[in-house]
């Protein structure tokens, strides 16, 4: 049994290190060398003398877990590697002959036009193609084909950092390489295949920049021959022809794909004014890198047949092999291919609920008696959905049916809530928080910081005047409730039982501070749901296609379903918030029941409803119980949690989207302490605007020491 385990051991300790284990047992560099290029075998399968190559570049470039060397001194013992792998087979003529032509058979029978044209490319015609390819890759081995050069190049060069070390090489040492493992056959092929990569991917960019999602977000309108894209083929095709000597036919060829380069920012300004499609931005960005990439093969093109015989040819060459290499491994990577796709929608998002997060927040005295009393239509309607809650729970429906009536109830009560002018607290920081993140992105000055620390206690101030104005109006609305119900009915809203199950659901002491934290994550997944519907809504153009519709025009008139079309568009990021939530709220304990998990939320306006309900059913002397007074703190704490898990997902994620620097969130926040320090009522109450342009904020050089 030991000897099995150590056997186990030993075959472990070899697959994670690899070939590379039989050499470390040498302290020089001569003795591995020794070992390493015997093996060079050109009579070999092809598939040996693949992974006798790999295990060569392993050499070079194998570093140990534990080191003293930084990283610029390991890049200096990595050439100290090459040198002294050069200098050893200078001395072995017979070895390196045979290692000569191990290397370039290799290399002749390697196929090389999906070098160029392919690695670190997304070449998957759609997202979500791209996406399961890159998930397999990551899972399942890679296959060495003598018809995939690419796949080589990868297993030589498995490390991002790779790109860096080898960019460094100088140029007698590239010399040498080449002389090793090339000839001027092996270099006219190559050069052929670099002008067979330039065809594919000019026909490939062709193809996306002709089809109709480009053209119809391409300004001015042109006709198909006339589109820059046209241009490129005819540029391309004239630049293969005459040859890399032709400065003319090359000036040409770089002048268009700029300009096709320009043409991709043009749609990128265009997903900006009418939405956003991951589909379409993975093509753009699919298009970018091919554009990118045709640049780099026409300089290696153009300054290896000009100057050969410098050291701007094989420049030119370093910089696409460490060109290949970063974008192989950027490719390879499923969370960069997300990242890059939905960067875009994420900020377009967040830029459409920082536009609807301007509305809700209270500027002065007027703005915030307004946000009151829209907070005690809210707090209203809130008494008659803990009414309906309350109804629904006393029917004794299955669970799926009891959710689904609770999501209908919580609907159309917001629904409600909105169309009276009212409005809903913990709502509010999903989409506030976007706002003040888009004034966080404009802070360069003193100025700027005393502007964004006063768009921060306003925003807190409208938080707490909804948070007033619910409260205020709920209590008394739910005592009306409960007290009509009692003369209508001569009992209680609430039987004794569940009047003290819900006050024990609601207290300090339990499980509700992490059903309050969940309804946080709810009411920000909710905002998310609206703004991806704004942005649904101007993708697809409906504001125009219903207003044209011809039974819409036939059956209310053109005028009349231009106006509908234009509310709808208005609103539609209200609705589908609004549902979104409600559905949130009610299905959520369902699905989780159906888990096995025992979650259930909490908002801080129903929860309230039903603390006044259940007390009312109780009587007057349950205030003067513990449990009362539990319950009490436990809505406290569950509308801190509502409003400050909403608000902190939706700043992530506007800061993420806008890339705000870290440098900057540390000097605003510590800024809005210092102003909290000083005055903490003019972040829940309203201040006199003498008083406002008096408040300290911190000065340039205190900005710059927080930086």
């Amino acid at each position: 049994m030991k000897f099995l385990f150590l056997k186990m051991r030993v075959i472990w300790r070899r697959f994670r290190h690899g070939l590379q284990a039989r050499y470390e047992h040498h302290g020089e560099h001569g003795p591995q060398l020794e070992v390493l290029m015997r093996r060079a075998d050109p009579d070999s399968a092809w598939h040996d003398r693949a992974n006798w190559m790999i295990d060569v570049a392993e050499w070079v470039r194998h570093q140990p877990k534990v080191s003293l060397l930084d990283a610029e001194g390991w890049r200096r013992v990595k050439h100290q590697r090459v040198r002294a792998m050069l200098d050893w087979l200078d001395a072995h003529r017979d070895i390196r002959r045979q290692v000569q032509s191990c290397l370039q058979k290799t290399l002749r029978e390697a196929s090389g036009p999906e070098l160029f044209s392919v690695t670190g490319l997304p070449h998957e015609p759609a997202f979500f193609t791209e996406l399961t390819e890159r998930a397999f890759k990551m899972v399942l081995p890679r296959h060495l084909s003598p018809s995939e050069l690419p796949t080589l190049f990868a297993a030589m060069f498995p490390d991002p950092d790779d790109a860096e070390w080898l960019l460094e090489l100088d140029q007698a040492l590239q010399e040498r390489l080449w002389k090793l493992a090339a000839d001027d056959g092996i270099s006219h092929t190559y050069w052929q295949q670099i002008e067979e990569a330039l065809t594919y991917l000019t026909t490939v960019v062709v193809a996306d920049g002709i089809s109709p999602a480009f053209r119809q977000r391409l300004e001015p309108k042109m006709p198909l021959q006339a589109t820059p894209f046209m241009a490129l083929r005819r540029e391309m095709e004239a630049y293969l022809r005459a040859g890399p000597h032709d400065e003319g036919a090359l000036r040409s060829a770089r002048m268009l794909i700029a300009v096709c380069q320009a043409q991709t920012d043009r749609i990128y300004a265009h997903l900006d004014e009418y939405g956003v499609s991951v589909s379409l931005v993975y093509r753009i960005e699919r298009m970018r890198a091919q554009l990118t990439r045709m640049g780099r093969l026409i300089d290696v093109r153009s300054a290896t047949w000009r100057e050969p015989r410098t050291g701007r040819g094989a420049g030119r060459v370093q910089l696409l092999l460490a060109d290949l290499i970063a974008a192989h491994h950027s490719r390879s990577s499923v969370r960069s291919l997300v990242r890059r796709s939905f960067a875009l929608l994420a900020r377009k998002m967040v830029e459409r609920s920082a536009d609807h997060g301007e509305h809700y927040i209270a500027r002065d005295r007027a703005g915030y008696r307004a946000m009151l009393k829209a907070a005690c239509i809210g707090g209203v309607v809130t008494a008659f959905t803990v009414l309906g809650k309350i109804a629904l729970t006393s029917l004794g429906m299955a669970h799926f049916f009891e959710g689904a009536f609770a999501s209908i109830n919580y609907a159309v009560s917001f629904l409600v809530i909105a169309a009276l002018g009212g409005v809903l607290a913990t709502k509010q920081p999903a989409v506030t928080a976007p706002a003040l993140a888009a004034k966080m992105g404009e802070l360069d000055t003193v100025d700027g910081l005393r502007a964004l620390i006063g768009e921060t206690a306003m925003l807190l101030r409208s938080q707490a005047a909804a948070i007033f104005g619910n409260l205020i109006a709920v209590i008394p609305t739910m005592l009306l409730i409960t007290a009509g119900f009692l003369l209508a009915s001569g009992t209680t809203l609430m039987t004794p039982e569940k009047a003290r199950a819900a006050l024990h659901s609601l207290s300090l002491v339990g499980p509700a501070p992490l059903y309050a934290a969940l309804t946080g994550i709810l009411l920000w997944l909710s905002s998310l749901a609206a703004g991806f519907a704004d942005n649904w809504f101007a993708l697809r153009r409906l504001r125009e296609a219903l207003a044209h519709q011809r039974r819409l025009v036939h059956a209310l008139g053109a005028a009349r379903a231009a106006r509908w079309a234009v509310w709808l568009e208005r609103h539609i990021a209200t609705i589908v918030g609004n549902v979104s939530l409600g559905v949130l709220l009610g299905m959520t304990p369902v699905v989780a029941e159906f888990f096995g998990l025992p979650l259930e939320v909490r908002h801080v306006t129903l929860a309230t409803g039903t603390l006044v309900a259940a007390a009312a059913s109780l009587g007057w002397g349950i205030v003067a119980t513990p449990a009362f007074w539990l319950a009490v703190s436990g809505i406290v704490l569950i509308g801190a949690l509502n409003v400050g898990i909403a608000f902190l997902c939706a700043m992530t994620l506007a800061l993420r989207a806008r890339e705000i620097p870290a440098r900057i969130r540390r000097v605003v926040f510590r800024a809005v302490l210092r102003r909290f320090a000083a005055s903490p009522l003019t972040f829940f109450f309203p201040e006199k605007a003498v008083n406002a342009a008096a408040r300290p904020v911190p000065s340039e050089s205190e900005v710059e020491e927080e930086g």
